[in-house]
């Protein structure tokens, strides 16, 4: 299939690379073409604009930064995809992005003639899992493709759908995250050993898979692990404004947000998103530092046992 792809970055590459070694011909733009040039010793082709992507294609792939990013990559009346994009065409987003904004593109591509799917991802490609949201019969099509990238696969409704999922598993994971780091806190300063309470949680009622990025990343104080802090805070604020829009509530998320909200202020958005936990640590007047113990397995644990 003639497949176009924009934005080949830290997930985007990956998701390429799968494309191409599926046996799909891919034309791929990013704003720094750097990003495309193993993509292009693999085959790929490269595009001057999100037009030209949509005129080399049949169905166009976007993971971008932002809803801003990928309404303008969208709808630029020169450069946009649609301005390339032929009748009969699919569009599908896999940018964590707003849902209102979603339902407003597929009007505009229903408009068009070009079928649309909102479809943000979470994990890694070959394993990833996708979220789709709109048609049903636009998302079996695509099915096979999104299935040469993840190994997870759900349509979750109507248009908006997907990223609506998405910005839930985003709340839980990143609302977990501060948490956690507030839990270790108050052991940290009721005397517990940090090193030793690292080991407990994961085997207790307090185990999370996010969790498991604070030993590696909070404990050694080196921050690194996971995507940039700039991007889950916008993920946490999307998901904080869905909350607010169909009147949910989210005290927890509201309090995460605004902890990552204080590490942009700071200067810290394109460090890991792990660097929050300074933000908290100068709260409580202590630090999480200590070596990281070996990783146990992650285990569930059975709420009846607690």
């Amino acid at each position: 299939m003639n497949l176009g792809f924009i934005g080949t970055g830290t997930m985007g590459n990956p998701m390429v690379r799968c494309l191409i070694e599926a046996g799909h011909r891919l034309t791929v733009h990013d704003v720094r073409r750097e990003a495309t040039t193993n993509l292009c010793e693999m085959g790929a082709t490269w595009a001057e604009s999100a037009r030209e992507v949509g005129l080399a294609s049949q169905a166009v792939f976007t993971s971008l930064p932002s809803p801003a990013e990928m309404e303008t990559t969208v709808l630029d009346p020169d450069n946009g995809i649609l301005a390339g994009l032929l009748t009969g065409g699919a569009y599908i987003d896999l940018t964590t992005n707003a849902p209102d904004v979603v339902r407003r593109i597929a009007e505009v591509c229903l408009s068009r003639g070009v079928e649309m799917l909102d479809a943000p991802v979470s994990g890694r490609p070959p394993r990833m899992t996708v979220m789709a949201g709109g048609d049903a019969a636009t998302f079996e099509k695509y099915r096979p493709v999104f299935e040469n990238m993840a190994g997870n696969v759900f349509h979750m409704g109507e248009s908006g759908t997907g990223c609506s999922t998405k910005l839930v598993t985003q709340y839980l994971g990143y609302s977990n995250f501060i948490t956690a780091l507030e839990g270790l806190l108050i052991g940290v300063k009721a005397g517990v050993d940090i090193r030793l309470l690292a080991q407990v949680v994961p085997v207790s009622a307090g185990a999370s898979r996010v969790f498991d990025n604070i030993p590696r990343a909070v404990l050694t104080g080196e921050f690194t692990s996971g995507g940039s802090l700039d991007i889950v805070a916008k993920d946490l604020r999307l998901a904080c404004e869905l909350a607010r829009e169909v009147q949910a509530p989210a005290r927890i998320g509201i309090i995460a947000d605004d902890a990552f909200h204080r590490a942009q202020v700071l200067g810290w958005g394109q460090d890991g998103y792990p660097k929050v936990a300074k933000i908290l640590e100068e709260m409580a007047g202590a630090e999480l530092r200590g070596d990281a113990p070996e990783a146990p397995s992650y285990q569930q644990i059975d709420p009846r046992r607690d």
